[in-house]
C-alpha cells in the first residue's frame, strides 16, 4: 500500500512513504497500537460515529515513534492504510445504538421546545389584534362610534406591537449554540407566565365582552392596549432574567485539563451548572491549546521501557500482587538513574527542535524571497500570463516542504496540518502580502482548538458529570466534570469573597513643612 519516497523530491514527501519488509510492518503495527482504543471502548456516555478525516500531512504513526530515531526516519516509515486494528463487541454496539436513540430524543426535545415557543409567540401577537377586530366582525352595528382618542389608541397599539416584535426577535430568535441536557429554567418560567397571562386576558375578554357584547368600543381598544403594555413589561423581565442577571461576576472557576494539567481561570455570574459548563466550553475552544495526545506518549514509552527491563520469577508460587510489589521495588531502586535519562532526553529533543526550527525559518524566508522575485517579473508580463496566489503557493511550496515536514514530525503536530491546509494558508499569506514570520506563526506555536479544522478536533461531544442537579445554580465548592472521549475538563467553583473597603482621611496640612535656614555668622 505504500510507495517509495524519493529523497530528492520534497513535494511528494507528504503523500507517499517507502515500505519496510513484512516483518517490520507487523512489528511497527504492534508497537504503535494506540492505547486510546481501549479507553474509547470504556466511554460511558459519549460515542461519536464519524467518517475518516482528510489525509493528514503525515501518518499518525509518526507521532508514536521513539525519540532515538535518526533525522531521516520519516523516509523509511511504513504507512498502513485501508486496515482496521480495532474490534467492537456486542456491548459496544448496544451502547452506540443507545447513544443514537438519545441523540434522536435530544433533537425531538429541541424541536418540540421551538414549536411550543413559536406557537405561543404567534398567539401573543395575534391576541391584541383579535381583541380589536372581533367586535367589528360580530356586532359592528351596535358599537359606539370610535372618537379621536380611540383612533389614537390604534396608532399606540401598532407601534407597541412593532417594538415588541423587534425586541422578541433580538432576544429569543437566535441560533442555538448547544443542546443542553435540561431545559433552561428561567426561559420555561417565562413561557408559563406568558401563557397564563394571555389565557387570563382571553378568559376575561370572553366573559365580560364577548358574552355581553359590550358596545363601548373605546374601552375594548383600551383593554387591548393594556395587554400590549403588560407584554412589554414581561419582555423587560425576560431581559433582566436572561441577560442582565448573569453579567455581574460572582464566582471564579478553575478549569483543568486532565491529561496535561493545562488550566485557566474564568469569572462567572449567577448561572446554572449546565449553562456554566457551556460558557466553559466556549472559552475552552478559544483559550486552551489544541489537545495533542502525541505529546503524552514520551512519558508512557519511557515508563514502559523501564518496566520492560525488569524480570520477575515466580519461584515459590506467590500471587500476582507479590510480583507487582517486586516490580515496584525494583523500579524504585532504579529511580536515581531515571532522572538523568529524562534530562538528557529532553535536552536532545530541545536541540533537535531548535535545529529544525532554524532550518524551517531559513527555508520559508528563501521561499518568500523567491515570491518577491516572481512578483517583480510578473509586473513586466502581460496581464494574462500572471499567476494567481494559489499557483504561486504551489510553486514555492516544494522548497519549504521538507523542512516543514521534519519540524512538524519533531514537534508532533503533523496530524493537525494536511498539505491542502498548508497550501491554503500559504496562498492566504501571499494574497495579503504577509511576511514569513506571519506564515510560520501557525506552526511554530500551537494555537487554540478553533484554529484547526473540525476533523482534527479530539473533543466534539461532551458529557456533563455533576453530583448536583445541572439546573441548580453555582455555589461555592461545587465541582463538575466535562468529559469527552479522550480527556476531561475538571471545573472547580469558588465564590468571589466579599471585599470591605475603608476610607482614611489625610489632612492636607499634614504635608506642609517649614524650612528654616540659619544664617552664617562671621567668626
Amino acid at each position: 500500500m505504500s510507495a517509495a519516497m524519493d529523497t530528492e523530491s520534497t513535494y511528494s514527501g507528504y503523500s507517499h512513504y517507502s515500505g519496510h519488509s513484512k516483518k517490520a510492518h507487523r512489528q511497527g503495527r504492534d508497537r504503535h497500537k494506540s492505547p486510546r482504543s481501549k479507553d474509547g471502548s470504556r466511554s460511558e456516555k459519549s460515542v461519536t460515529i464519524q467518517t475518516p478525516p482528510a489525509e493528514p500531512l503525515l501518518g499518525n504513526d509518526a507521532s508514536r515513534a521513539e525519540e532515538g530515531q535518526d533525522d531521516n526516519w520519516g523516509e523509511t516509515t511504513t504507512a498502513i492504510t485501508g486496515t482496521s486494528e480495532h474490534s467492537i463487541s456486542q456491548e459496544d454496539i448496544a451502547r452506540i445504538s443507545k447513544d443514537l436513540e438519545d441523540s434522536v430524543g435530544l433533537d425531538c426535545k429541541r424541536y418540540l421546545g421551538l414549536t411550543v415557543a413559536a406557537v405561543l409567540g404567534l398567539l401573543v401577537f395575534l391576541t391584541p389584534i383579535a381583541f380589536i377586530l372581533l367586535p367589528q366582525v360580530l356586532w359592528r352595528d351596535d358599537l359606539e362610534p370610535c372618537g379621536t382618542v380611540c383612533e389614537g389608541l390604534f396608532i399606540s397599539v401598532a407601534f407597541k406591537l412593532l417594538i415588541l416584535l423587534i425586541g422578541t426577535w433580538a432576544l429569543f430568535f437566535r441560533q442555538p449554540k448547544a443542546d443542553l441536557p435540561r431545559v433552561f429554567v428561567f426561559r420555561a418560567l417565562l413561557l408559563v407566565l406568558i401563557f397564563l397571562f394571555v389565557f387570563s386576558y382571553w378568559l376575561f375578554y370572553g366573559v365580560r365582552i364577548l358574552d355581553s357584547k359590550d358596545t363601548n368600543y373605546q374601552g375594548i381598544v383600551q383593554y387591548a392596549v393594556s395587554l400590549v403594555d403588560a407584554l412589554l413589561f414581561i419582555h423587560y423581565l425576560a431581559i433582566v432574567l436572561l441577560e442582565l442577571r448573569q453579567l455581574q461576576p460572582m464566582f471564579t472557576v478553575k478549569v483543568v485539563r486532565s491529561t496535561d494539567g493545562e488550566s485557566r481561570y474564568y469569572s462567572l455570574g449567577h448561572l446554572s451548572i449546565q449553562r456554566a459548563a457551556l460558557v466553559v466550553l466556549e472559552n475552552y475552544y478559544r483559550d486552551f491549546t489544541v489537545y495533542n495526545p502525541a505529546l503524552l506518549t514520551a512519558s508512557k514509552s519511557r515508563a514502559a521501557k523501564h518496566m520492560a527491563g525488569l524480570k520477575v520469577y515466580n519461584v515459590d508460587g506467590n500471587n500476582a500482587s507479590g510480583q507487582s510489589r517486586a516490580m515496584i521495588a525494583a523500579a524504585a531502586r532504579r529511580r536515581d538513574s531515571s532522572h538523568n535519562e529524562l534530562y538528557y532526553e529532553e535536552a536532545d529533543h530541545e536541540r533537535r527542535v531548535k535545529k529544525r526550527r532554524a532550518r524551517l525559518v531559513v527555508a520559508v524566508e528563501e521561499a518568500f524571497t523567491h515570491i518577491k522575485r516572481l512578483q517583480a517579473e510578473e509586473q513586466q508580463k502581460a496581464p494574462g500570463e500572471t499567476m494567481d496566489p494559489r499557483e504561486a503557493a504551489q510553486a514555492i511550496f516544494p522548497s519549504m516542504a521538507r523542512a516543514l515536514q521534519k519540524y512538524l514530525r519533531t514537534t508532533r503536530q503533523q496530524q493537525y496540518h494536511s498539505m491542502e491546509s498548508i497550501l491554503q494558508h500559504l496562498s492566504f499569506c501571499i494574497t495579503n502580502n504577509m511576511t514569513p514570520k506571519a506564515f510560520l506563526e501557525r506552526y511554530l506555536n500551537p494555537g487554540p482548538t478553533l484554529q484547526y479544522d473540525r476533523d482534527r478536533w479530539f473533543s466534539k461531544q461532551w458529557t456533563l458529570i455533576s453530583e448536583e442537579a445541572v439546573t441548580s445554580g453555582l455555589q461555592d465548592g461545587i465541582v463538575f466534570v466535562l468529559k469527552c472521549l479522550d480527556f476531561s475538563l475538571v471545573v472547580n467553583v469558588k465564590k468571589i469573597p466579599f471585599i470591605k473597603l475603608s476610607e482614611e482621611f489625610i489632612d492636607p496640612k499634614s504635608h506642609k513643612f517649614v524650612l528654616r535656614l540659619q544664617s552664617e555668622t562671621s567668626v
